[in-house]
């Protein structure tokens, strides 16, 4: 999953990046309100944290551009204010949540993965398909209860499959949502990626739909 990370305060943003690449999200940091409505606006992120109180444009201009551009992505604001108005503002300019800093990060990526699950329709805090289970708040994934090890990436591959079920992912897709920006990107390591997955996973459920993708399917057929 990929976050887009808008905070002008440099070392809040990176300490948001770095708690959030540690609990396995690729990240993208913006400093300013027009470079974070940019990013946001050219790229597929999976949710957005967006502080209020950005130079050059702030971020509930930001916020108003994205959902003006039929923008669905889930956004948490941040805000130095505890000001009831201004979370009001927030909500009613299309954010999904909020928090008022100072704050603690367990919580923040509490509040993510929650926006991120209920984005793709999926309400429990563990993501199963058959024997597969994921537990985006520990980092684990198991097989019919047996732990399986996995790399950064391959646990990105997975746990965007997971998040989107019996759907077709193309590789493009994939690449986009598991690499952060600045990232060297190739597009043909996902094929390693989802080999190594049906091999450590011990499953067919990961589907190759010829010149489309891939499909985790939710059942057996």
């Amino acid at each position: 999953m990929r976050i887009l990370v808008v905070e002008d305060e440099p070392e809040l943003a990176r300490q948001l990046e770095q708690a959030l690449v540690a609990a396995g999200f690729a990240v993208d940091v913006a400093a300013d309100g027009l470079d974070g409505w940019h990013l946001g606006q050219e790229n597929p992120y999976d949710a957005a944290i967006l502080d209020l109180g950005l130079p050059s444009l702030d971020g509930l201009s930001v916020l108003r551009r994205w959902r003006e551009a039929a923008s669905e992505m889930p956004v948490l604001i941040l805000t130095a204010r505890d000001s009831w108005v201004e979370k009001v503002e927030g909500i009613d300019a299309g954010a999904d949540d909020y928090l008022t800093k100072p704050f603690r990060m367990e919580e923040l990526q509490a509040r993510i993965r929650a926006l991120i699950r209920r984005a793709s329709g999926k309400l429990a805090p563990v993501l199963a398909c058959g024997p597969i289970e994921l537990n985006p708040r520990t980092g684990t994934v198991s097989v019919a209860g047996a732990v399986v090890t996995l790399t950064s990436h391959e646990f990105r591959v997975l746990d965007y499959l997971m998040h989107h079920q019996d759907e077709i992912v193309s590789k493009t897709t994939l690449t986009e949502h598991i690499y952060a920006q600045d990232f060297d990107r190739d597009s043909n390591t996902i094929e390693v990626f989802i080999g190594r997955l049906r091999k450590k996973l011990d499953t067919d459920r990961i589907e190759t739909v010829r010149g489309r993708g891939y499909r985790l399917k939710s059942a057996q057929a």
